[in-house]
C-alpha cells in the first residue's frame, strides 16, 4: 500500500518513576541527531552538486561504515543517519522536498533504512567516477552530449555487475588511447535507472556508439582494447589530400601538411583545417621548394610554421592555437550585430579560461545551424555586461530578436554540452529573465522557472522547459530566473527550494507540482486551461459533495497537505485520473493545511486520504497503487452497473433469439486483463445505453456456452446485431462482428 503520513500521537500512560538523567541525555542526543541537517551530516554545502554529494558520502562511508568500526555499538545508527541524508540529497525530487519542507516533507519509510557492505563503497560505488578520460553522463546531460555532433562511445554499467568490473581496466586503457579522438563515456544505471530503461538497456555492460542524426549502434565484438580501438577508428571520417608537383592547392586558409611515414596522423581536425600529405621520396622538388627536410608544418596566409613534434595531441593543440579567435563584440557593435542574427556569445572577464581555445571549434560545429559565434570582454565592456546582469564568465545564445532575448547556458563548460544547448536554444522560446523584463504584471501567460545554477535538478529541468516551450509556442511564454543573482525577486515570491516553477496568468499564480518533464508541464498547463479537478473548500464541499446539487453525482476527493511527500507524488496522477473520469465522476481536492479544522471534522487522520462519495456513504481507498489507471478503476467500480450478467438460458433467449442489439464481454474471473477491462466495458455500456444492450458471460461458470460461441481467449468482446429476423447461431454465425483482438489479452 502507498505510504501515508499519520497525524497525532498515542496518549501515553501515566509514568510512576523518574527517568534517569543518563537515559534522558541519551534520548535528547538521539532526537538531536535525527533532526541534524542533512547537508551538515555529509559535510557539504547546500549548493553541492550530485557528484560532490556522492564523493562526500563515499569518503564518510569508508570510515564510518559499521564493518570498519566493529567495536562501536553506535556505528550502525550513525551510518544509518548519514545514509539517509545521502539517499535524500542524491535524489532530485527528495532533495527539493527536503529543501522546501524539511524532514516532514519526506516519507520516512521510503529511504535510508538499509545500506550496502563496506566493499560496495570501496569498489562498486560508481566505477568511473574518478577517471578523467571517461565522462560520466547522467539524465541531465545525456541528450546534449549524444546530440552535440561528436562521436560518443558509451558504457552502460551497473555497480554490482561482475562483468562490468572485469571490463573496467580495459575501458580505462581504451579511453586513454582514444582521448581527443572520440568521446568515451559511462552511465551508472544504478543511479540513472530511468535513463537506462528509456534507452533499452537490459544487460550489463552494454556498449553503444552515438552519432548525431543516426540510430545508436551496439558494439558486440570482443571486449579487448585492440578490438575497441579498431572498431572506433572505423567511425572516424577524415579527408587527407595527397599533394604533388603541379596539383594546385590554396594557401589562404589554415592547411596542415603531413609528411608520409612520420608517425600518427592527427584525427582531431573536426573539419576545422584541411589536412594534406606529401611523399618526399617521389616529390623531392616540391619538398625542396618548402625547404623540407623532415617534419610537420602548417600554413596560414602564406606564412609557414613548423610544428616540431610528431605527437598527435601536441600537433592538435598547436593547430588550435593557430585558428582565428572568436570575433570580439564591443558595446558599439553588440546591438547592431545581434539585432537580426543568431549568436552564441562567450562572456569573459579578463584572463581567458583554458577552454577558450576549444571555443574556437564552435564556429565549425554551428556553421550548418546558421549560428554565429563571438565573445565579449566584460572587463572592457563592463556597462554592457552589467545591463545584462552578467557577473561571471558564461555562454549565452541570442536568438536574433535583439539583445534582450537571450538564454544563458548553465550546463557543463564543455564543448559538447555548449553545442547541444545552442542548437536547442535557438529553436526553443525560453528567455533569461531579469527585474526589467520579469512578467509580474503581464497579461499574457508566463511560465517562470526559479532556479540556482548549482542545482542538478534545475539543470535537468532546463532542456524539458525548452521542449515544452516549442509545444506551446504562441500560447505561453517561458522564462528562467537565477535566484543566486536576483535574490530579492525570488524572496518576493517566497522561493524556498529549487527548481520552483510558477505559472503567471494575469492575477493568478499557480505553482507547478509534478514530474520535471515536458509532458508533465504540458499536462499541468492543460489542466489549468481546462480544469478537470475542482479545488474544494469547506463551503463548496458541503454544498457540492455532501449536498449533491445534482442527483446521482459521485465525487472522488483527495484530502492532502502541501508538505506531504506522498501527497506531492499523488498530485499529477490525481489530475490525470480526473481527466480520464471526465463525464463519469467528479473529482476534487481539499488542502488540509489550509482547512485543518475542517479536515479534522471529516475524521481525516492521514495524508493523503482518498475518498469516494457515492450516495450518502463514503469509501476510502486502501489500494497499493496510486497511479491514475488504478485509481480510475477503483472509482468506476462504484458506479451502478449498466451491463447484465447472462446465463446460458438468457444468452439463448435474449441474445440469440431476442430483438435487441447486444455487445457481450466474455471473461474469466481469474483473468487479470479481464479485471482491468471490466471498467472500460461498463463505460461502453453506459455510452450505448438505449441503443445497444450490454452483457457479460462468465466463461469459467458457463464454459460450454463460451466454447460453443467459439471463444478462445479472454476477454473477448463481440457484437450481436439484430438484423430484423430471428438470429439463429448455427445459420447466422457469419453475422457476428468481433470487435476485439482476443490474443492481445491472452
Amino acid at each position: 500500500m502507498g505510504h501515508r503520513f499519520v497525524l497525532g500521537v498515542r496518549r501515553p500512560r501515566p509514568v510512576q518513576f523518574v527517568v534517569p538523567l543518563l537515559l534522558l541525555a541519551t534520548l535528547m542526543a538521539a532526537v538531536s541527531a535525527e533532526s541534524q541537517d542533512y547537508y551538515n551530516l555529509l559535510k557539504v554545502s547546500r549548493d553541492a552538486t550530485t557528484r560532490e554529494i556522492r564523493q562526500a558520502f563515499k569518503k564518510l562511508a569508508l570510515t564510518m561504515h559499521p564493518d570498519k568500526n566493529p567495536g562501536d555499538a553506535s556505528a550502525h545508527e550513525k551510518f544509518l543517519q548519514v545514509n539517509r541524508a545521502y539517499e535524500v540529497l542524491k535524489d532530485e525530487d527528495l532533495r527539493k522536498k527536503y529543501d522546501k519542507y524539511g524532514e516532514k516533507g519526506l516519507d520516512e519509510q521510503q529511504q535510508g533504512g538499509r545500506y550496502e557492505s563496506w566493499n560496495f563503497y570501496r569498489y562498486d560505488f560508481g566505477i568511473y567516477d574518478d577517471d578523467l578520460e571517461i565522462i560520466t553522463l547522467d539524465s541531465g546531460d545525456f541528450e546534449a552530449a549524444v546530440n552535440s555532433g561528436e562521436i560518443w562511445f558509451i558504457n552502460f554499467y551497473f555497480p554490482r555487475c561482475s562483468h562490468c568490473h572485469t571490463l573496467a581496466p580495459t575501458w580505462r586503457e581504451f579511453a586513454k588511447e582514444m582521448d581527443g579522438v572520440i568521446r568515451i563515456g559511462a552511465v551508472n544505471c544504478g543511479d540513472n535507472n530511468h535513463l537506462c530503461r528509456s534507452k533499452g538497456i537490459n544487460s550489463y555492460p552494454s556498449l553503444f556508439v552515438y552519432r548525431a542524426g543516426q540510430r545508436p549502434e551496439k558494439f558486440n565484438g570482443e571486449r579487448s582494447k585492440d578490438s575497441l580501438v579498431q572498431f572506433s577508428m572505423k567511425l572516424i571520417t577524415t579527408t587527407v589530400t595527397e599533394l604533388w608537383q603541379g596539383k594546385p592547392f590554396i594557401l589562404h586558409s589554415l592547411f596542415l601538411f603531413y609528411l608520409r611515414g612520420l608517425g600518427v596522423l592527427p584525427q582531431e581536425n573536426d573539419g576545422l583545417v584541411k589536412v594534406g600529405w606529401m611523399d618526399c621520396a617521389s616529390q623531392e622538388h616540391l619538398c625542396d621548394s618548402f625547404q623540407v627536410i623532415i617534419g610537420t608544418f602548417c600554413n596560414t596566409t602564406d606564412v609557414w610554421d613548423w610544428l616540431n613534434t610528431l605527437d598527435s595531441k601536441e600537433i592538435y593543440n598547436q593547430v588550435i592555437d593557430h585558428l582565428p579567435d572568436l570575433e570580439l563584440l564591443t558595446g558599439d557593435s553588440f546591438q547592431r550585430k545581434l539585432a537580426h542574427h543568431r549568436w552564441l556569445v562567450s562572456f569573459t572577464f579578463g584572463d581567458r579560461s583554458p577552454a577558450s581555445n576549444e571555443y574556437k571549434k564552435l564556429q565549425a560545429f554551428l556553421r550548418n545551424d546558421h549560428i554565429q559565434v563571438g565573445r565579449v570582454d566584460c572587463t572592457a565592456d563592463s556597462k554592457l555586461c552589467q545591463s545584462l546582469y552578467i557577473h561571471n564568465p558564461c555562454v549565452a545564445v541570442f536568438k536574433g530578436l535583439g539583445i534582450h532575448d537571450f538564454e544563458i547556458h548553465h550546463g557543463k563548460d564543455v564543448l559538447y554540452n555548449i553545442v547541444g544547448f545552442a542548437r536547442d536554444s535557438v529553436r526553443a522560446h525560453v528567455t533569461t529573465l531579469r527585474p526589467d523584463n520579469f512578467p509580474s504584471d503581464r497579461k499574457e501567460p508566463w511560465l517562470v522557472d526559479f532556479f540556482a545554477p548549482w542545482c542538478p535538478p534545475c539543470r535537468a529541468l532546463l532542456p524539458e522547459l525548452r521542449k515544452a516551450s516549442i509545444q506551446l509556442a504562441g500560447q505561453m511564454k517561458f522564462g528562467t530566473l537565477d535566484c543566486t543573482i536576483h535574490q530579492n525577486l525570488c524572496s518576493t515570491y517566497n522561493i524556498q527550494a529549487y527548481p520552483t516553477t510558477v505559472i503567471f496568468n494575469g492575477s493568478s499564480v499557480h505553482e507547478y507540482e509534478g514530474q520535471h518533464s515536458a509532458d508533465g508541464i504540458l499536462e499541468f498547463i492543460q489542466d489549468l486551461v481546462n480544469p478537470s479537478m475542482v479545488v474544494l473548500d469547506p463551503s463548496s464541499f458541503s454544498e457540492r459533495v455532501k449536498g449533491k446539487t445534482t442527483e446521482g453525482q459521485i465525487w472522488a476527493v483527495d484530502f492532502y497537505a502541501p508538505w506531504c511527500g506522498p501527497c506531492q507524488a499523488l498530485l499529477p496522477e490525481w489530475r490525470r485520473m480526473a481527466r480520464l473520469l471526465s463525464g463519469q465522476i467528479l473529482v476534487g481536492s481539499v488542502d488540509c493545511q489550509r482547512f485543518q479544522s475542517f479536515c479534522q471534522g471529516q475524521n481525516v487522520r492521514a495524508y493523503p486520504e482518498i475518498r469516494l462519495y457515492p450516495g450518502n456513504t463514503r469509501q476510502s481507498y486502501n489500494g497499493w497503487n496510486r497511479d491514475a489507471q488504478s485509481l480510475r478503476s477503483w472509482a468506476l467500480s462504484s458506479l451502478p452497473r449498466a451491463s447484465v450478467d447472462l446465463t446460458p438460458e438468457s444468452f439463448r433467449s435474449l441474445v440469440l433469439s431476442g430483438q435487441d442489439h447486444w455487445v457481450l464481454d466474455f471473461y474469466a474471473p481469474w483473468c487479470g486483463p479481464c479485471q482491468h477491462f471490466a471498467p472500460e466495458f461498463e463505460i461502453l455500456a453506459r455510452n450505448l445505453k438505449g441503443k445497444v444492450r450490454a452483457g457479460k458471460v462468465d466463461c469459467q461458470a458457463h464454459h460450454q456456452t463460451c466454447q460453443s460461441a467459439g471463444i478462445t481467449a479472454y476477454p473477448t468482446v463481440r457484437f450481436y446485431p439484430y438484423l430484423g429476423t430471428r438470429r439463429v447461431r448455427q445459420t447466422r454465425r457469419n453475422k457476428r462482428l468481433q470487435l476485439s483482438k482476443p490474443h492481445l489479452f491472452s
